[in-house]
């Protein structure tokens, strides 16, 4: 029984993975938002407008654990629907 108990409880993820894994949803966030910013009417003889984009889904090279890990940790907000943001410090 303890066996099954185990192995029913995920490990939670290391150290080493949750810092990949900000890094490469730091690394999407920006370039999504510079995605968007190089469309017409962001130039500079434009309004000035900047990126409307504010959460993502996150990269699907790490599981969901690792997301949801580093939601409760407070170092992304979920914002329902599969999407996260960075939380502002």
């Amino acid at each position: 029984m303890v066996d099954s108990e185990a192995a029913s409880t995920p490990e939670p993820p290391s150290k080493e993975e949750l810092r990949l894994a900000m890094k490469a949803f730091r690394k999407r966030i920006k370039l999504m938002r510079l995605d968007d910013e190089s469309r017409m009417g962001y130039g500079p003889t434009s309004s000035g407008q900047r990126s409307s984009v504010v959460a993502i889904t996150p990269p699907n090279q790490f599981p969901r654990v690792v997301w949801q890990e580093l939601a409760k940790q407070g170092r992304l907000k979920h914002d329902g629907g599969g999407l996260y943001s960075l939380v502002e410090s």
